[in-house]
């Protein structure tokens, strides 16, 4: 992560590495500040410790110094003191470094992110052959486990990455995530420059478009779903962008044509990664799906994937070397995904996660295509299908729908059912209910029943 920051600010000291509204920070200031920070964490003998700052000029540095100090970082998602002394217990952090006042006394040695960031300059410490990283799952499906990597893996996709200085990236992801983790080097290996508004919410993000020249953007379906319905609500004009990236969870058919319609001028890019085993590479086609291409490529391949039983598996010689507090795994080992899915022709196409299926009287129901035959509704802007107990048959189909502003709830709803009507009985949604937002976690969509 720091070779990435040095090479950058050995060639062109000035140019801009992140933009906020406030300000930026080239990229000769954020590897003096990564180069003060692996001289403190050196001088403070610590070996591991948690994070809890969230806008990039401050976790950018410690990212990155920590790798350089071959010290393992974990950043905390933005929750409050109660959930950070959780986290802290769950992944045996005793040291936290955070600017936030309200986390004192929680059991751990806290340090001060501006103090790390612009402590006294000493001798650079030589990289370690061992430089681990802890990252958290997104937590969609239930508590988040710590992801261990280590940047010798991390940084095997960056050395295909081409220079491009002049892109500008938008960080529609938190930092604390792998998709955020990913951005930060493919901006940084590129020499491009990255926007990073706060929050890091659609509304914002569309913001950061229009006013600070992002050209290329990646987020999660859910994240360019909401990003469109604010664009047809403000009306305030569409960003010229050159990039649509997405990732993160399955990709609804429909939302590609509609990405394609509102930014004529855009690549469009899928991208299938995860916290456990990376990126796989991307999709270009604006086709749903993954070509069956990616099947059985042998085993010098880097990425291998084959399915079983209707399941994705993988093999990756760029993910993670295990779970926190469990065995390391074999890294060149065949793990399952998660992920439902089916060939129908030369397209592998994601039928959602074996997690999220819902047991409706011994039925398994999968929520994606009941999702995604609602959200194709004129007047809706998201669903969210879920299961719901039920004393009857375990659980029942749930919906939760944000409608667009001019869109009428009983005539939706009425649509909802006539859409739904030729489903079979069990995956018909039981309870349909309006909601202002829909839950999501890391800007996935959650799909539990959350009281």
């Amino acid at each position: 992560m720091f070779e990435l920051l040095h090479r950058v600010a050995q060639e062109e000291p000035g140019r801009v590495a992140v933009l906020t509204h406030t300000g930026s920070r080239t990229y000769a200031d954020l590897a003096a500040d990564a180069r003060r920070v692996a001289v403190a964490l050196r001088r403070e003998d610590i070996s591991r410790f948690a994070v809890v700052d969230h806008e990039a000029p401050v976790v950018v540095p410690l990212v990155a110094g920590a790798a350089l100090a071959g010290v393992e970082i974990c950043q905390y998602p933005p929750v409050d003191a109660s959930e950070v002394a959780d986290l802290l217990a769950r992944f045996d952090h005793d040291v936290l470094v955070t600017d936030r006042s309200d986390l004192a006394g929680l059991g751990a040695r806290v340090l001060s992110s501006s103090a790390l960031i612009g402590g006294r300059e000493g001798e650079v410490p030589e990289a370690p052959v061992s430089r681990p990283h802890l990252v958290l799952t997104t937590g969609t499906t239930g508590a988040p486990r710590g992801v261990r990597h280590d940047w010798s893996r991390l940084l095997r996709s960056s050395e295909r990455v081409k220079p491009a200085a002049g892109e500008r990236w938008l960080l529609a992801y938190g930092l604390h995530q792998f998709a955020g983790l990913q951005i930060l080097l493919h901006v940084f290996a590129a020499g491009a420059t990255l926007v990073a508004p706060a929050p890091r919410r659609p509304r914002e993000g569309l913001a950061a478009m229009r006013a600070l020249g992002v050209t290329h953007a990646s987020a999660t379906p859910t994240y360019w779903r909401f990003l469109l319905a604010e664009m047809r609500s403000d009306r305030e004009g569409v960003p010229p962008l050159r990039q649509v990236t997405l990732g993160g969870e399955a990709i609804p058919g429909p939302l590609l044509g509609d990405l394609q319609q509102a930014f004529p001028d855009a690549a469009i890019s899928q991208v299938y990664a995860a916290s456990e085993f990376g990126s796989t590479g991307s999709v270009r086609d604006a086709r749903p799906g993954l070509s069956t291409a990616v099947l059985d490529r042998g085993d010098d391949a880097d990425v291998d994937m084959r399915i079983v039983d209707g399941e994705l598996w993988i093999r990756s010689r760029t993910g993670m070397l295990g779970y926190h507090g469990e065995p390391a795994v074999d890294a060149d080992g065949w793990r399952a995904t998660g992920d439902r899915v089916e060939v129908e022709g030369d397209r592998i196409r994601f039928r959602g996660r074996t997690s999220e299926i819902i047991n409706v009287g011994g039925v398994k129901v999968h929520p994606l295509p009941i999702e995604e035959r609602v959200s194709a509704i004129p007047g809706v802007d998201m669903a969210r299908v879920f299961g719901r107990p039920s004393a009857m048959t375990g659980a029942i189909v749930a919906l939760e729908v944000v409608a667009a502003p001019d869109a009428d709830p009983a005539a939706l709803k009425a649509a909802i059912r006539a859409a739904c009507a030729d489903l079979a009985p069990a995956a018909q949604p039981r309870s349909i209910r309006f909601v202002d937002d829909i839950v999501t976690a890391g800007s996935k969509i959650v799909r539990r029943d959350i009281q």
